[in-house]
This record gives C-alpha cells, sequence and structure tokens, in this order.
C-alpha cells in the first residue's frame, strides 16, 4: 500500500474511532439526565423508578390542596382519574395551578407513599391538557376498561 494512502486511512481511522467514543458520552450523558413521564396508575403497577428522577403528571384532585401556615410547603393529590397519589412540593406555586387543573410535577418518590416534587408545571389555558397528561390517562382508561 502506498504510504500516502496508509496515512490517510490511519488518520480516518482515528477520527471515525474519536467520534464515535464521543457520541458514546453524549448518548451517556443524554440517557443520564432524562425523566420519564409517570402517572398515578403507573405508580400503582409499580412502574416508577426508585431513586431516579422523574415526572409525575395528572390532575390536582379537587379538595386535596393543603399549604402550610408556616412555610412554603403544599400537600396535593395528583389522579389521572383512576388512581391518586399524594404530592409534596416545597415553594411557590405556579399561578395558574389549582384544583382540577392539569399539572406536571418533577421529582422522586418517598418510599412508596408520597412524590416530593422539585419542580411543579401548571398547563396555561382552559384547553391545555399536556401531551403526556392526555395519553396517560388514555392508557390507565384504557387498563380499566380491559379488566374483567
Amino acid at each position: 500500500m502506498n504510504p500516502t494512502r496508509r496515512r490517510r486511512l490511519v488518520a480516518i481511522s482515528v477520527g471515525l474511532l474519536g467520534l464515535g467514543i464521543a457520541s458514546g458520552f453524549v448518548i451517556y450523558a443524554l440517557r443520564e439526565n432524562m425523566q420519564h413521564f409517570i402517572s398515578p396508575s403507573d405508580i400503582a403497577l409499580g412502574k416508577a423508578p426508585q431513586g431516579h428522577r422523574f415526572r409525575l403528571g395528572g390532575v390536582v384532585l379537587e379538595g386535596s390542596v393543603q399549604r402550610s401556615a408556616d412555610s412554603l410547603q403544599v400537600d396535593f393529590v395528583v389522579t389521572d382519574r383512576f388512581k391518586e397519589f399524594p404530592v409534596r412540593y416545597n415553594g411557590i406555586l405556579p399561578d395558574l395551578f389549582r384544583e382540577g387543573q392539569s399539572v406536571v410535577a418533577t421529582g422522586t418518590l418517598e418510599g412508596s407513599t408520597r412524590f416530593n416534587a422539585e419542580e411543579v408545571l401548571a398547563k396555561h389555558d382552559e384547553n391545555y391538557m399536556p401531551a403526556e397528561v392526555a395519553d396517560a390517562i388514555a392508557k390507565a382508561k384504557a387498563l380499566e376498561d380491559a379488566r374483567p
């Protein structure tokens, strides 16, 4: 083989190897930062990741919001209209947060009894429901309808 071709082949091979390694690092980093969307029905089925952050979505159950008198702590229940799960959030809630409205909360499970939210997002108008929440409600309804 010609020495010039050999050098080009080695340079291209090293470049492709470096590109492959860099791509692997990027994919690994993105996988570590991915947050999965879980509904209350999924938590009841044991599909929630323990010790990892994820998003819990659904509707704030009417009559479930309890605010602490001496702190910013708020407890409420998220439902997909089939299952319910309690949430605790310490912070200022969005202006559009209210009972009967769709929310998506980011956080972790505390055992299997409560979701500790780090961030709470509320829907922005009365016609909008996040696609993730609508899909979770439809999936829970399909599971409920499939039961004998």
